[in-house]
């Protein structure tokens, strides 16, 4: 045991820096502590949520994509007639395709696996052959036809339905005259077939073989690769005799060998072939390692490794697989939304670090005094900034740490390296943001400094040179991203000035505001010195004289709040392009339509329907040709008012519903007195026009009516193509039935509810003859819809698309899903900021501002007084940035918009219409802003209640301590 030293009097006994500085202000580092938690967990996640999001979207494309397209197959034909019987069955038989497919097996090299549980190998007859059995399906007095196919392991992936699995008795060859055979569910109900039945299969120079079916089965899991890869051994299918669209069709299936009976395909005339499938499993492999796996899949298809391939099977051994085409369309859309997600990573990570060097000024700014003293009694710099640095990191360090901790154990799946270098990063700099701002701002040892308030301090010409560099860049990255846009940025040079745009805008306009915010305090002082209360003029003369380095706050609240607005606008962009979409899909809430026409009372029941709110009726015809020619142009009959009221309400190619409306004039020209149309008819309680007459040789419809006429056109809405081809002069249209109408284009749309697509003629259904006004389509508005109920309603099999539906279904890839969420995360992470950099500069100001009100409390100050010196002392730097930081973003969404494509973001399903673009979220814009004001005046208050309740001589004390 260490006996206890007394220290001698007199001896100096120095206390430890680290220790008493945090003693004195535990506070500040609780809060760098959580600053700096906070931003390495962000910066650590961010890299794997994004891994996850692509290695989620791997596996999501590659198992979207077809089995046979995915699955590498390896395929080696018979062996040459020359060779003997034996020699030819033994290539055949399960043992020797058993060793191959170990040798193809083989030859799969990392990334690249194989699912061994889908992965198959066996023989199938490559010819079908028709087989002449009474009782099997003839759709059109055609006999069915068959493939045999004798595949591995056939009882781990079915189960018989009813029967037994085939087997194979002795030994098979190729004159054996009978095998057993299965057949799938589907193949059996289709092409009739029951346990039992026998089969005669056509022979090649002999007797048919006779296929007796034992079982019928049921695929365990019939998407999986095993079937998918040849689907026809699961699924038959009907197949059409000849190319002509009146040819007879036949059923074509497929009868399941045991793999022992694989010889006796040599007996048939169905020229058998030799396979091997290899199912890729994606299920482990990281979209990071893409270059690998596509040199993986191409090495088997055309490399090396399709050289041991046939050097292990057959020398015309045939490798195909369309997997590489499919990586190929999973990396396009992947280059196409990184752009994107760099906007929105790297503006985040923008915004952290100028808060953390913020939190590095203000602490630096706080401790000047003192460093100042220090500096003036001989510390010398490198020993100033070495104990900062030591204060900082024994704070920062393990803050970090936590925050890498959290973020691994939050998203377990991605690359740690990335991880841990980001969380290193940030730690680094919160360490070295307060030594390097002191020791720049002491290199020189002074004790005493003049006043450096933000109305009387003048730029220096570093500074000034500073500012320029940025705006340079600033206006280079804008002025890039407007050309090039993000969809031509992946893999070029200078990728991430371009995706720092959005912040850098956000830097120029605080620097800007910076440099003006001296202009308006001048202009507020001079207006309030008449005022009779003194509140007022001293809160602003205390916003005027505040440190420069007070300023720093302005800096990061612009940039978090420009990259809160311009995330939420992104989202917002995403959701518009969504709806927009959705809705040119469907016309409306819901499409209900039927190609040969709905049945009679269709509109009146779905209107029945819960959550229906209103039900237009149209009859479309894709066959109509203007002026007889061999051109067709999609041609809606509609009811101009109901119609008029749906394009008005979803927002889509809204008219005046009198401009479409057909004539109600007689021949002579003078107007009906009831009003009627030219046509004779009036419409039925579905929409529909009733069978006033028939149309007439010229085109009019019955009893003499003129509309539609040559003398008197119909009205029509077209297209913006359709009216730039046959202008607004009448030409003549032929309808489905042969029946002739004249039309004129009155109103030009780019797109209307009742036609998907760029050309469309939208018409009265009054001046049409009645076999052409049958409904085929209606669209439905209302909430809540339900598919399988207006399809019920409807009646018979019509088609239903659900808005709500559709949209949901361009959400479909986790790169998307991915993206939309880390913009959201950078809208949080932009409002947090916000608040925390508010925070932090009210913190720094708190023990000056509470030393001021107890002073004046000695003079006379009352508590309602001191509440609003603290809130206007506050406001004018909060307003400068609620308001900078909106227009900021406002302005970064309008210079920015033209090179944000965010079509490929909202809408990756193949085929989909409409575009994304950015557009302006008042949302993300207002409310960050609000929230700074509300927190500013919320802590002034505070701030003031709590000095009020606390003695003057007691906080006085404490100025004097700080």
């Amino acid at each position: 045991m260490r006996p206890h030293r007394r220290t001698p009097l007199g001896t100096r006994v120095p206390a430890p820096w680290v220790r008493t500085r945090l003693r004195v202000a535990p506070g500040v580092a609780v809060g760098l502590a959580l600053l700096v938690a906070v931003t390495a967990f962000l910066a650590a996640v961010c890299p794997r949520v994004v891994d996850r999001a692509e290695d989620a979207g791997l596996r999501r494309a590659v198992a979207d994509a077809e089995a046979r397209r995915t699955t590498v197959q390896v395929a080696a034909p018979q062996l040459n007639p020359g060779f003997s019987p034996e020699r030819r069955e033994a290539a055949l038989r399960p043992g020797t395709l058993r060793r191959q497919y170990a040798a193809v097996l083989g030859e799969v090299r990392r990334p690249l696996a194989a699912d061994r549980a889908q992965s198959s190998y066996g023989v199938r007859t490559a010819t079908p052959l028709a087989v002449p059995d009474a009782g099997l399906a003839r759709p059109d007095n055609v006999p069915p036809r068959v493939v045999l196919a004798a595949q591995n392991d056939l009882a781990g992936h079915a189960r018989p339905r009813s029967g037994r699995l085939p087997r194979a008795t002795g030994t098979v060859t190729a004159t054996t005259r009978a095998v057993e055979a299965a057949v799938t569910t589907e193949t059996a109900e289709h092409l009739r077939i029951e346990v039992g039945s026998v089969i005669h299969v056509p022979g090649a120079d002999r007797a048919p073989l006779a296929v007796r079916v034992t079982g019928i089965l049921a695929p365990r899991q019939p998407e999986g690769a095993y079937w998918e890869a040849q689907p026809l051994l699961r699924s038959p299918s009907l197949v059409r005799d000849g190319n002509s669209p009146a040819a007879p069709t036949y059923w074509l299936g497929a009868l399941l060998l045991p793999p022992q009976a694989a010889p006796a395909m040599l007996g048939t005339s169905g020229n058998p072939v030799r396979y091997w499938q290899v199912a890729p499993d994606t299920t482990r492999t990281p979209a990071h390692a893409l270059p690998e796996l596509r040199s993986a899949v191409a090495t088997l298809e055309s490399g090396p490794g399709h050289g041991r391939i046939r050097d292990a099977v057959d020398p015309d051994a045939v490798t195909e697989t369309d997997l590489d085409t499919v990586l190929d369309d999973y990396e396009d859309l992947r280059s196409r939304i990184a752009p994107l997600v760099s906007v929105a990573a790297l503006g985040t990570g923008a915004v952290a670090l100028v808060v953390l060097l913020m939190a590095g000024g203000l602490a630096a700014d706080r401790h000047r005094a003192e460093l100042g003293l220090l500096r003036a009694r001989g510390a010398s710099l490198p020993g100033l900034a070495g104990r900062l640095l030591a204060e900082t990191a024994v704070v920062a360090v393990p803050a970090g740490a936590l925050g890498l901790a959290a973020a691994l154990w939050a998203v377990p799946h991605g690359r740690s390296a990335y991880a841990v270098a980001a969380a290193g990063t940030v730690t680094l700099l919160a360490c070295l943001a307060l030594p390097v701002r002191a020791a720049a701002r002491h290199r020189t040892a002074h004790l005493h400094t003049g006043r450096e308030d933000v109305v009387s301090a003048r730029p220096s010409r570093r500074r000034t040179v500073a500012e320029l560099t940025l705006l340079v860049l600033a206006a280079g990255a804008v002025e890039a991203l407007r050309r090039r846009g993000t969809s031509e940025g992946a893999g070029t040079r200078g990728d991430a000035l371009v995706s720092l745009a959005p912040v850098l805008v956000a830097v120029i306009a605080a620097l800007v505001l910076v440099r003006l915010h001296p202009l308006p305090l001048r202009l507020l002082t001079r207006a309030t010195d008449r005022l009779r209360g003194a509140v007022v003029s001293l809160a602003l003369a205390r916003t005027s004289r505040t440190s420069v380095s007070a300023v720093l706050p302005l800096l990061a609240l612009l940039t978090a709040l420009t990259t809160a607005a311009f995330g939420g606008s992104v989202t917002a962009g995403i959701g518009s392009a969504r709806d927009h979409a959705a809705l040119l899909t469907t016309g409306a809430d819901a499409r209900v339509e039927s190609t040969s026409g709905l049945r009679a009372g269709a509109a009146e029941r779905v209107r029945g329907v819960p959550g229906v709110e209103e039900v237009t009726t149209a009859a479309l015809t894709l066959e109509a040709k203007p002026h007889d020619g061999p051109e067709s142009v999609p041609l809606a009959a509609v009811s101009p008012d109901a119609y008029a009221r749906l394009a008005d309400r979803v927002h889509l190619g809204a008219f005046p519903a009198r401009t479409l409306t057909a004539a109600t004039t007689t021949p002579d020209g003078s107007a009906r007195p009831d009003g009627s149309s030219g046509s004779g008819r009036s419409s039925g309680p579905d929409g529909s026009s009733g069978s006033g007459g028939s149309a007439g040789p010229g085109g009019a419809s019955g009893s003499g009516g003129s509309a539609g006429s040559e003398a008197d056109p119909l009205p029509a809405l077209a297209s913006s193509a359709v009216a730039h081809r046959y202008g607004t002069a009448p030409f003549p249209v032929r309808l489905a039935d042969g029946a002739h109408v004249t039309v004129r284009i009155a109103l030009v749309r780019e797109s209307t509810p009742a036609v998907t697509g760029t050309e469309f003629l939208v018409v009265d259904r009054s001046g049409l003859p009645s076999a052409a006004t049958r409904p085929t389509t209606l669209l439905v508005t209302g909430s809540d819809l339900d598919a399988t109920a207006l399809r019920r309603a409807a009646g018979g099999s019509p088609g239903v698309t659900v808005r709500a539906q559709e949209r949901a279904a361009y959400a479909h890839s986790p790169l998307q899903t991915g993206a939309e969420h880390l913009y959201t995360a950078a809208v949080a992470a932009g409002a947090g900021y916000a608040l925390l950099a508010l925070l932090l500069a009210l913190v720094r100001a708190a023990p000056e501002r509470v030393a001021l009100l107890a002073r004046l409390r000695t003079m006379g100050l009352t508590r309602a007084q001191g509440r609003r010196l603290l809130i206007l002392e506050s406001l004018p730097q909060a307003l400068l940035a609620a308001a900078g930081g909106t227009l900021t973003g406002w302005a970064a969404v309008r210079l920015l918009s033209p090179g944000i494509d965010l079509t490929t973001l909202a809408l990756a399903t193949p085929g989909a219409a409409g575009v994304g673009h950015l557009r302006t979220d008042p949302v993300s814009l207002l409310l960050p802003a609000l929230a700074v004001l509300l927190l500013t005046v919320a802590v002034a208050a505070v701030q003031a209640w709590v000095t009020g309740r606390r003695g003057s001589v007691r906080e006085l004390r404490v100025g004097e301590r700080t």
